[in-house]
Parts: C-alpha cells; sequence; structure tokens
C-alpha cells in the first residue's frame, strides 16, 4: 500500500480536485489519500474562531460564511446542478458548523480552535472523496477523528501509537484492496472525543502516521514545486532540485524550516526504511526527490530563510551566571507560552534566543520573562540556516546584513541579521 499526501495549494480549485482525480486513476489505485484544507481555508477559519472565541458570534458566521461559499462554488463546479446528490454530507458538515457557532464559546481558545479549524480538512476530504467516487473510482472517507489518537494537548496533539495503529490497521483490514481511503491531515481525537489538531502544516505528519502504522512502501507528498529545492525560489533565482536525500538531511533541513517538509514527518518513515517522494502535481509524471536510506549526503548548500524573528537576549538581574536553574526556569515559561525556540546560545552572563514574532504570545512571555531577568530583544530579523556552507555561502547571504548572531557547527551555520534597508 502507498500513502498520497496533497496539500491546500493542489485542491484549491475545481481544476486542482479533477487533478487529483487523474492523479489517482493513473497513480493512486488502493492508496492512502491524505489531503489537507483547500487552499487559505486554514487562515479563513482561523479568523473564525478568533471572532467566535472573542464572543462575536455574527461575525463569526459572516466569515464562516465566506468560508462555505468558498466551497459552494468548488462544488458547483465540479458537479453543475447536482450539487445536493453529490454532495451531501458537505452539506451536513456546514449545517453542523453553523449550529456550533449559534453556541456560547466553551473551552480554552486552543480547544475551540481545533473544533474550528478542523472543519478545513474534513469539508475538503468530504468533497475530494465525493468526487472520485462519481469519476468511477471506488473511494471511502474515513474520518481521522476516529483513526489518529492524541493526548488532549489542543493545536500540538502528541500521538498514541498504540492505540493509533490498532484502529488504522482495523479500518483497512475491512476496506476492499482496490479501494481508495480518503482522509484528513492534521487532525486527530483527543481522550474526551475533542477534536485535536497536530500543528499548523501536520498533514505530512498524518500521511507519516499512517505509513508507519501500515508498514506502507512508500509515501509521496504531491507539491505545487518539482521537489525539495535547495533554496526557496523566493529568496534565489538560481535554485537546484535536490534528487535524493539522505534521511538525516531531510530532518535537518525539516528542523530549520524547510517548508516543503514538515518537521515530524521523516521520523516515523526512517524508522521503518519507508522512502519518501516529494513530486510536483502539476507535472505528475516527473519524479520529483526521493528521500530514503542513501549513503551520500548533500553536495551543495541548502538555504532556509525564515522572516519576522525576534532576538531575546536575558541578563540576570543580579549579575549571576546563567546557569541549569536560571534555564529549566526560561525553558518553562517557554513551554507555558507556547513559544518554540528556533535558536538559543548563551555566554556566562546572558542567554540569546531567536523565535517567531507572535502578537497574541510573546508580549505576555516577555511580560513573564522581565520578572526575573533583564531582557533586551530585537524585531524585524532574518534567521538564516545554511546546510553544508563554506565561507562564499555564507557571504552571499550577507550582503546589505547586519549580523547580530552567528551559530556554526561542523555541517550547518544559522545568521541572524537585520536588513540594513532597514532601522534598528
Amino acid at each position: 500500500m502507498n500513502v498520497f499526501k496533497f496539500g491546500g495549494a493542489s485542491v484549491k480549485e475545481a481544476a486542482g480536485v479533477r487533478n487529483l482525480a487523474r492523479i489517482i486513476q493513473t497513480q493512486g489505485e488502493g492508496a492512502v489519500v491524505v489531503v489537507s484544507a483547500m487552499g487559505k481555508t486554514t487562515n479563513a477559519l482561523e479568523e473564525v474562531v478568533r471572532a467566535y472565541a472573542g464572543g462575536d458570534t455574527d461575525e463569526a458566521v459572516r466569515r464562516w460564511g465566506d468560508v462555505r461559499a468558498y466551497h459552494e462554488g468548488i462544488m458547483r463546479d465540479l458537479a453543475g446542478n447536482h450539487v445536493e446528490e453529490n454532495f451531501q454530507s458537505v452539506l451536513n458538515t456546514f449545517a453542523g458548523v453553523e449550529t456550533y457557532l449559534h453556541q456560547s464559546a466553551t473551552g480554552s481558545f486552543d480547544q475551540i480552535y481545533d473544533q474550528i479549524v478542523s472543519i478545513g480538512e474534513v469539508v475538503s476530504t468530504q468533497i475530494v472523496a465525493a468526487f472520485l467516487n462519481v469519476e468511477a473510482v471506488s473511494a471511502y472517507w474515513a474520518d481521522a477523528r476516529e483513526l489518529v489518537f492524541t493526548d488532549a494537548t489542543y493545536r500540538e496533539g502528541k500521538v498514541d501509537w498504540e492505540q493509533t495503529s490498532r484502529q488504522i490497521q482495523s479500518l483497512v483490514a475491512t476496506r476492499p484492496k482496490q479501494e481508495v481511503i480518503v482522509t484528513q491531515g492534521f487532525i486527530g481525537r483527543a481522550p474526551n472525543g475533542l477534536t485535536t489538531t497536530l500543528g499548523r502544516e501536520g498533514s505530512d505528519y498524518t500521511a507519516a502516521i499512517f505509513a508507519y502504522c501500515l508498514d506502507a512502501e512508500s509515501v509521496t507528498i504531491w507539491k505545487d514545486v518539482p521537489g525539495v529545492l535547495n533554496a526557496d525560489p523566493k529568496w534565489f533565482d538560481d535554485t537546484v532540485l535536490l534528487e535524493r536525500i539522505t534521511y538525516q538531511d531531510a530532518i535537518e533541513l525539516a528542523y530549520y524550516g524547510a517548508t516543503v517538509i514538515h518537521p515530524k514527518t521523516i521520523k516515523p518513515l526512517q524508522n521503518k526504511g519507508i522512502p519518501l517522494y516529494v513530486r510536483s502535481f502539476v507535472e505528475p509524471e516527473k519524479p520529483g526527490t526521493a528521500i530514503g536510506d542513501f549513503e551520500q549526503h548533500l553536495l551543495i548548500p541548502s538555504f532556509i530563510f525564515k522572516i519576522n524573528q525576534v532576538l531575546i537576549s536575558l541578563h540576570p538581574k543580579d549579575f549571576s551566571f546563567i546557569a541549569e536553574d536560571n534555564l529549566s526556569l526560561v525553558f518553562g515559561q517557554f513551554a507555558q507560552a507556547g513559544v518554540k525556540i528556533n535558536l538559543m546560545q548563551n555566554t556566562a552572563i546572558s542567554f540569546s534566543v531567536v523565535i517567531d514574532q507572535n502578537p497574541s504570545r510573546v508580549p505576555a512571555l516577555l511580560e513573564q520573562l522581565r520578572q526575573s531577568f533583564r531582557v533586551n530583544y530585537n524585531e524585524g530579523l532574518e534567521l538564516i540556516t545554511i546546510r553544508y556552507y563554506d565561507q562564499s555561502t555564507v557571504d552571499r547571504v550577507l550582503i546589505n546584513k547586519k549580523l547580530l548572531l552567528e551559530q556554526k557547527s561542523r555541517y550547518t551555520v544559522q545568521l541572524v541579521v537585520k536588513d540594513l534597508g532597514q532601522a534598528m
């Protein structure tokens, strides 16, 4: 069995859904197909969450109406006058959301977030599964909330691998071998039955979960790029396709922020030696990138850029050393705030971290830190990571940049920089 994963860009319009069906017809018989929310639906649903959790029901319903209209347009394009006939399950989901939004908000923000944002994946997979059946591809819609079991950490659910394996294997054992199973990425189920999500961009991880539990032959992630490139085309004109990548290099690239692969995806596949392919849904006949148990590491540098970064430097108020007790306090406060550290560096009397700018979380974190430390910080920075660097590659990315912090290991350098066109 193979596992296919299609991201939101691949199904952002009716033409994309038709293209997905063609790929499944030619390459995906008997596969598990994991699908993300369509287009920018997750972003739109986040706005619904903010309004609803903030008590503005009218605004939440209005924003939900935009999400519904977007999906209705895709369904009309696919089915013409037969929307109710072909997509009744989607209409039932719409009705359920509208009932939910007219009730008073209960639970934490993160809990509410998962109940609403997860609807994007539910609807996209209902549309895809229904359309595949219209196209004479035998497809079964499987609810990931009945298959992927997590703890109750909303927005970052931790997988219960034993229970998840049992459920997934049990489902597949009951389905015809040639049938396509369509399910949702990104979402799971907490012990109390409520929906959890696995973290933003977690659909790749879902594909790896299914592959691991089923001992799949391979996983293919279908993207709008030809494969894994050595840099984001938004930053570099002369990017190079990486035809083969070792598991280790893929893990490192994902960890440092390469957006083509979710960081959690690789390890479950590596543990069972399951190859991962990243291929273009625009040119599905091309091989793309293979990630597997290869001997040779990358021969050219790879560049990863993260913008909107914040550099925070902490100094003990009593001018003592940065020691284990200080670090324990710092890490605890970051964990409590739900803020991930992209880079850290310490000296005897200071500890510096680089994080993503997050207006909803960073200010409160800074206030907590100021209770125990003197805090300095810079905003609007870039974090540049180069895997397999040399000095010429470092010099290349530092043109018109002010270097604030540098960290090197044998194969990787990370640079925190400020664009000299911006005010400090």
